[in-house]
């Protein structure tokens, strides 16, 4: 029987309930998800570049201490929303000692966020390997799985889990583990680990720095000394090495910079693991705008095919957001977008692109006639970051002109925001400011400290560019 706040209910053998909410992350689905979206709005805002990670090493301690640098890591997932399916976590086990890798006994894990069933057809395919054992005990506490789920949730949505809990097991036999649920675009593999332990900070920079250092070089002599998770992390750089993936840092703190004090400390870092750096390139787009043509082309009874029913490339099948915009020489003719990814980038672009030629209420309808005249320029949105500002000179000192993409919104709930492309007609931050408040809504009088501040950036390409 489980007991939760005085009231008494019968435990469900199928289903691991939540160990550590209210003391690792709020307990309320609410609260939980809102704290999860904001440390996903407060990293680095990256390169836009096509694809994501094959694997992540992220820290487990509490949200308030590692839940930024976490964060750092699950931000790159976004794209594969709707993509990957299937996501494979391990992680050392802190309160019961377990030979070799433990599955659990229930058949899904439950957060506040919702449940998660676990892939029994993965379970089926390393449940015969003589590391692989079954500890309900081994699961029923642990916090280093549990803390990576509402994560993969928020960025994720819906994908089945396979948890390993590692104990005493040889590193190459976590490898032979992860190798044989490697799979393909649809299967992430996470590891959850802290680096070292109570420290002080400036002993713990030097022995975490050293740690860093050879997990980028796939040194798997790293002991647990240094990294709690040292046998997951240790085996993942086996088979990671064999698949030919390359490790980037991501974030490097401990708790003496995030939520602590200095005398003791607990190290955090967050590495992503992929195949390769590609980068959109002239022929990335070049793509993109055939798709929104055919799209309008199509609506329009010009024969083609809409876009989207031809995206077969991976790129086109990833989760993006995008506006598209038609020009008449320099003449705005129509531009529709969304500010977060909601669909496949192909699906966008021909939604967008329909959308900016016939529901955009500020202009009449295209018809066939104009069509020929009419200029497509396409625009790849990043996932956009909270701005933090003491005041309102701060927010204009961080803007960056001809970069920043903003969104303004105000405390009664209206919004707005302006391409970076805007800067070339509004080049002086404060009448960029000025004139985004006039397209919410927001009088000029009010507080840009009462507002919530975006910033995004875009990579945008112009048929007549492309042309020349």
């Amino acid at each position: 029987m489980l007991y939760i706040e005085g009231m008494s209910f019968f435990r469900n053998p199928d289903v691991r309930p939540p160990a550590v909410a209210r003391l690792f992350y709020p307990g309320d689905a609410r609260r939980l998800a809102d704290e999860v979206a904001a440390y996903l709005e407060q990293t680095e805002d990256a390169p836009l570049a096509p694809g994501f990670p094959k694997a992540l090493i992220v820290p487990h301690a509490g949200y308030v201490y590692s839940g930024p640098v976490a964060a750092s890591a699950y931000e790159l997932l976004r794209p594969a929303r709707g993509i990957l399916r299937r996501v494979v976590i391990l992680g050392p086990c802190h309160r019961v000692p377990v030979r070799g890798l433990a599955l659990p006994q229930a058949k899904a894990f439950d957060t506040p966020l919702g449940r998660i069933p676990l892939d029994e057809e993965a379970l089926r395919a390393i449940r015969g390997l003589p590391q692989v054992v079954e500890s309900a005990a081994a699961h029923a506490e642990e916090h280093a799985l549990e803390v990576q789920l509402p994560f993969l949730q928020q960025v994720l949505g819906e994908f089945s889990l396979v948890p390993l809990v590692v104990g005493d097991a040889a590193p190459e036999k976590v490898a032979e583990v992860l190798e044989r649920l490697w799979g393909g675009a649809e299967t992430l593999i996470v590891i959850s680990s802290d680096l070292s332990h109570y420290h002080p900070y400036e002993e713990a920079r030097r022995i975490d720095g050293a740690t860093v250092r050879a997990i980028l070089g796939f040194d798997t002599g790293i002991s647990h000394d240094q990294a709690c998770g040292a046998t997951p992390v240790s085996g993942m750089l086996i088979a990671a090495k064999r698949k030919g993936l390359a490790a980037k840092l991501l974030d490097f703190r401990n708790s003496g910079d995030t939520a602590g004090g200095k005398d003791q400390v607990v190290g955090y870092a967050s590495f992503a693991l992929a195949s390769e750096s590609p980068r959109y390139e002239a022929e990335h787009g070049r793509r993109l705008l055939q798709i929104a043509r055919q799209s309008i082309s199509a609506a329009l009874g010009a024969g083609g095919e809409p876009g989207a029913r031809v995206a077969a490339e991976p790129w086109l099948k990833e989760s993006r957001a995008t506006f598209v915009t038609l020009m008449q020489g320099e003449e705005l003719r129509g531009c529709v977008g969304a500010l977060e990814a909601q669909r496949p980038l192909a699906a966008d672009v021909a939604a967008n692109a329909s959308a900016a030629a016939f529901e955009d209420t500020r202009f009449k309808p295209l018809v066939l006639e104009e069509f020929a005249r009419t200029d497509i320029e396409v625009s790849l949105l990043s996932s956009p970051k909270r701005l933090l500002f003491e005041s309102h000179a701060d927010l204009i000192a961080q803007l960056r002109p001809g970069a920043d993409g903003v969104i303004l919104e105000g405390e009664n709930g209206k919004h707005a925001t302006f391409l970076p492309q805007v800067w070339e007609d509004l080049p002086d931050p404060e009448q960029f400011i000025a004139h985004l408040k006039q397209k919410a809504g927001i009088a000029q009088d009010t507080s840009t400290q009462s507002c919530r501040v975006k910033r995004y950036s875009v990579l945008k390409w112009r048929e007549a560019e492309l042309r020349q």
